[in-house]
C-alpha cells in the first residue's frame, strides 16, 4: 500500500470546508482592502530564493527542495511566496503598466524540514505584498489587514509584536554590536547559533533553543540604532497602529529570519502553538526589487500559515458539512429515471443537489442525507409518479409534504 510522503498531509473532504471558508474570508477582505490575487509558479530558479532570502539563511541551507542541485540553471520549489511575487513583479513589468501593485495568493509551499506540529514540507501560505511605496501608512494598513483577518478567522488571544531594523546602514551596525556583546557568550549558544555567530549574529534572535533565548533577552546591544529617518517611520507606524486601536508590543530584538528585510518587522503570535508560536509575519523589504533587478521601490507585506491557523480556530464550530443541500431519494426504477431530469433542473436552477448512488433503503437514505447534513429531502416512489408531486421534507423543521413537481422550484426557494 502506497503512502503519503512524510510531512505531507491528505485534505480530506470532511476538512476542505474549512480550508475553503478561510480562503473565502480571506478574499473577501483582500477585496476590501483592494488587493488583487497573484498566481505564481510552484517553481522557480534556485538562484532567486538564494540571492533574496540569503546564503545564510536555514531556508537555503537546509530546507529547500532542489532539482538538478549541481547544475547552474537549478530549480527549486518555492519555500516561501515573496521572492515569486517580486520576480514576477519585475519579469512582467508591473512597475511600468500597474506601478503601485497590491497583490494577494493562497498557495502551497515547500520545505525539506522536520515535519512537526504545524509545520509540514508541503505547508500552506496565505499572503500580500504591496510593492511600490515607502509610505509607513502602507505598514500600518498591512498589519490592520493581518489583524482584521485573525478577528474575521474567529481567533484570539494573539500577539501583535513589532520592531524596526532600520535601513541597510542601520541593521549593519546593529549587526556589529550583537556580534561585540555576544563573543563572550558563544560557548553557551546552540551549535547552529554558534554558526549564524560568523555568518549573521541576527539569526540568533529568532532561535527557539531556550538557553540562546535566555541570552537574547539579557542583550543590551539593540539600544537605538535606527537613524533618524528610520526613527521616524517606526514612529509614524506606532502612531498608526495607536490610531486605530490596534494592540501591539514593540520587541527589540525581533529580526525575522530572511536577509531581505528592512524598515518595519511584525509577528503574530499565539500560545496555542508552543514553541513555534508564530500565526504568521511580514514586514518591509525596501531593497529587494532594486536587488532583483527592477526599480528602487519600496515594498512590505505578510504570510499566514494556513496550517497554523486551523490548530486554533473556531470555524469548524461554524461551519456546516454543506449549504443548503437538497437530497433526492428515488424509490424504483421509474422514480430513479425521474430523478434524473429533476436533478439536472435543481442544479441547472443554481440549487446544490444530490442523490442515493447506492441503492440504499429509504431508512438509510434518510441516514445519509442526515449524514451529508441535507437541508431538504426529496422523496419519489410510485405513489408520487401517479400523483406527479415530490415528497419534500424540511430536515430543520421536520415538516412533511407533498408538492406538486411543477411547483417544487418555487416552493424551495421560498424555504
Amino acid at each position: 500500500m502506497y503512502k503519503k510522503v512524510t510531512g505531507t498531509k491528505d485534505i480530506l473532504p470532511e476538512e476542505i470546508l474549512k480550508w475553503q471558508k478561510i480562503e473565502e474570508i480571506s478574499r473577501n477582505i483582500f477585496s476590501l482592502y483592494n488587493y488583487k490575487e497573484i498566481r505564481t509558479p510552484l517553481i522557480e530558479e534556485a538562484a532567486l530564493f538564494n540571492r533574496s532570502l540569503g546564503q545564510t539563511s536555514e531556508i537555503i541551507q537546509k530546507q529547500m527542495f532542489l532539482f538538478n542541485p549541481a547544475s547552474t540553471d537549478s530549480c527549486a520549489l518555492r519555500p516561501e511566496g515573496t521572492a515569486s511575487i517580486v520576480r514576477s513583479y519585475i519579469e512582467n513589468n508591473l512597475d511600468k503598466t500597474t506601478g503601485f501593485a497590491k497583490l494577494y495568493y493562497i498557495g502551497p509551499m515547500f520545505r525539506l524540514e522536520r515535519p512537526q506540529k504545524g509545520r509540514l514540507r508541503q505547508f500552506h501560505h496565505i499572503g500580500t505584498e504591496a510593492i511600490g511605496s515607502t509610505d509607513p501608512s502602507l505598514d500600518v494598513e498591512i498589519i490592520s489587514l493581518a489583524d482584521n483577518m485573525l478577528k474575521e478567522f474567529s481567533i484570539d488571544g494573539y500577539k501583535i509584536k513589532i520592531n524596526s531594523l532600520g535601513c541597510a546602514k542601520d541593521k549593519k551596525e546593529l549587526i556589529d554590536n550583537l556580534r561585540e556583546e555576544l563573543k563572550t557568550e558563544l560557548n553557551k549558544l546552540c551549535p547552529d547559533c554558534q554558526v549564524r555567530f560568523e555568518a549573521n549574529p541576527l539569526r540568533i534572535l529568532d532561535c527557539k533553543n531556550e538557553a540562546c533565548q535566555k541570552i537574547v533577552s539579557e542583550l543590551k546591544a539593540k539600544k537605538n540604532c535606527l537613524c533618524p529617518e528610520c526613527e521616524t517611520h517606526f514612529s509614524k507606524v506606532k502612531e498608526g497602529l495607536d490610531a486605530l486601536k490596534i494592540a501591539y508590543e514593540i520587541n527589540p530584538y525581533l529580526a525575522r529570519g530572511l536577509d531581505y528585510y528592512t524598515g518595519t518587522v511584525f509577528e503574530i503570535t499565539h500560545e496555542a502553538l508552543g514553541a513555534q508560536d508564530a500565526l504568521g509575519a511580514g514586514g518591509r523589504y525596501n531593497n529587494l526589487v532594486k536587488e532583483l533587478g527592477g526599480p528602487d521601490v519600496g515594498a512590505v507585506g505578510f504570510a499566514f500559515g494556513v496550517e497554523r491557523l486551523l490548530l486554533i480556530t473556531e470555524l469548524e464550530n461554524r461551519i456546516t458539512a454543506s449549504k443548503n443541500l437538497i437530497y433526492l431519494i428515488t424509490l424504483g426504477l421509474e422514480a430513479k429515471k425521474e430523478g434524473l431530469k429533476l436533478l439536472n433542473n435543481l442544479r441547472e436552477k443554481g440549487m446544490a443537489s444530490d442523490t442515493d448512488y447506492e441503492n440504499k433503503s429509504l431508512k438509510a437514505s434518510m441516514r445519509k442525507a442526515n449524514d451529508l447534513n441535507a437541508r431538504f429531502v426529496l422523496i419519489i416512489g410510485d405513489d408520487e409518479l401517479k400523483k406527479d408531486v415530490v415528497t419534500l421534507k424540511d430536515m430543520v423543521s421536520g415538516e412533511q409534504k407533498e408538492i406538486k413537481q411543477e411547483n417544487l422550484i418555487e416552493s424551495l426557494k421560498i424555504c
